[in-house]
């Protein structure tokens, strides 16, 4: 789906791509210098478009609407340096303006596809388990219990966890190493293992 737009003068001398604006318009004296810039950049500005579509025909399309577009405004454009910057955002404004039009189909289907139900936990089991798990934190030492709840029930770091006690980092990690250890071991807790 292209827009004719212009034809260069100088056709014979060099071949025009399938992504230059050709067609029935007069090229005027002062638009010649579209033309060229369009030959010049042309190829570099194909693969921006290609980045933005996944068919190769569609980028085409694609570039080929966003030159037409600084076609019609290539007198407003007053820096003709930023050119390429011009032609990218009218190539990106363009496929966001297609995207946010592009049709969704929607199938009619014998069964309607019902999401799989996860079973949700018994909250008496949850509770069972809550009260395993605090019975096991309470065997442990004072200074081990202590560093377990600011680590994983306060959610502290080892560093805070060291600061609060006053304590060194290693000594938290080695305490509640210990502690996990002992956890583990706790007949209460190995139905959850």
């Amino acid at each position: 789906m292209t827009t004719p737009v212009c034809t260069s003068a100088s056709k014979a001398a060099a071949p025009v791509p399938s992504y230059a604006p050709t067609g029935r318009y007069a090229p005027g004296a002062r638009y010649s210098s579209f033309s060229s810039y369009v030959r010049a950049r042309g190829p570099v500005l194909l693969r921006t478009a290609r980045s933005l579509t996944a068919n190769p025909s569609d980028a085409e399309d694609l570039l080929q609407t966003a030159l037409t577009k600084t076609y019609v405004a290539w007198e407003r454009i007053e820096d003709h340096r930023a050119l390429d910057g011009y032609v990218r955002r009218a190539l990106l404004n363009t496929r966001t303006s297609q995207w946010r039009k592009r049709k969704v189909d929607e199938f009619a289907c014998d069964e309607l596809p019902e999401p799989e139900t996860v079973p949700t936990p018994d909250p008496a089991e949850q509770q069972v388990l809550h009260d395993a798990m605090w019975r096991a934190v309470m065997k442990l030492p004072d200074r081990q219990r202590a560093m377990v709840v600011l680590r994983y029930y306060e959610d502290l770091s080892e560093a805070q966890t060291a600061e609060v006690l006053g304590v060194s980092v290693g000594t938290v990690k080695s305490a509640v190493s210990r502690a996990l250890g002992k956890l583990r071991e706790d007949p209460e807790l190995s139905p959850v293992r």
